[in-house]
Formats: C-alpha cells, sequence, structure tokens
C-alpha cells in the first residue's frame, strides 16, 4: 500500500477550521496501564468526536483536527493515597462557535465511551473519570503548521 500524498503544509487554517480545534488530552495514573489499552480508548473516543453532528447535520469536529493524546503521569496522588486508586482526567479544548446544545451531545456522548470502556476496571477497583471541555475564545497566540487539514478538506 502506497502512502498517501501529502498536501502542502498551511500556516494558518481557514477561520471555519481554526474555530474547530478539537484536542482531546488524557491524563491517568499508570496503575491503569496493565488493566487496559490507552491507544484503543483513544481511537475510540476520537471516532466518537468524528461522529458528532450539529443541528444541521454537519460534522462538528473536522477531520485533519481531531486529536486524543493520552500521558501517564510520572508522579501523583490519588484520595488519601491507601489504596491503589486510579484516576482519569480527560480535557477537551475546542475553539468557540458550537451550540450548548452541541457541547453537551459531545460530552455525554464521549463519558458514555470512556465509561464503557473502563466498566471492567470499575468493577474492580476504586477510580475516578472526570471530563471536562473547554473552549478558547481570547487565546493570545494560536500558532498552526499543519499538512492535515488539506489532506481532508478537499471539497
Amino acid at each position: 500500500m502506497s502512502p498517501r500524498p501529502r498536501p502542502p503544509a498551511t500556516a494558518r487554517a481557514s477561520n471555519a477550521e481554526h474555530t474547530a480545534m478539537p484536542h482531546l488530552v488524557i491524563l491517568y495514573t499508570p496503575n491503569l496501564e496493565a488493566r487496559t489499552d490507552m491507544t484503543a480508548l483513544c481511537r475510540t473516543l476520537a471516532d466518537v468526536m468524528l461522529e458528532q453532528r450539529d443541528e444541521d447535520g454537519r460534522q462538528v469536529f473536522p477531520t485533519g483536527g481531531t486529536r486524543v493524546l493520552a500521558f501517564p503521569a510520572a508522579h501523583f496522588a490519588v484520595a488519601d493515597g491507601r489504596d491503589d486508586y486510579a484516576f482519569v482526567y480527560l480535557n477537551l479544548r475546542m475553539g468557540t462557535g458550537r451550540s450548548d446544545a452541541v457541547k453537551r451531545k459531545a460530552g455525554d456522548d464521549l463519558l458514555a465511551a470512556v465509561r464503557a470502556h473502563f466498566a471492567p476496571i470499575f468493577d474492580r477497583q476504586l477510580m475516578g473519570c472526570t471530563l471536562q471541555i473547554d473552549e478558547s475564545p481570547g487565546q493570545v497566540y494560536d500558532g498552526k503548521h499543519s499538512n492535515l487539514h488539506p489532506l481532508f478538506n478537499k471539497g
């Protein structure tokens, strides 16, 4: 299979793409490493994001801008530290321009996927999950350099 041709890099996305910026960052306690597949969770959550539609049926998050990244915490303390507690923090950061209903549905759908993924662990271990969604309306600097958007924005 030959690689996809690389479109020219763009220094700045169009205004519609600029406001999209769906980046989901996951921080988790490393005691989850052996108990779950975080790469599978990342793919599942990216797919949930890509399936989101607004009130007019348009894709909410652009394919080329969707990113899900997961990092184990090098150092952590959870609750009173008496047990092998686990914790997962998810933060979805996006640009402005989506309705409250769209944001709420995206959050509900993402949290449902997180709950389903971690259900086997919840049955055996004490753990917590937090999902927060932030908008970035007043950024001081938002530099971009990407050749992913043009790959998926072919008209």
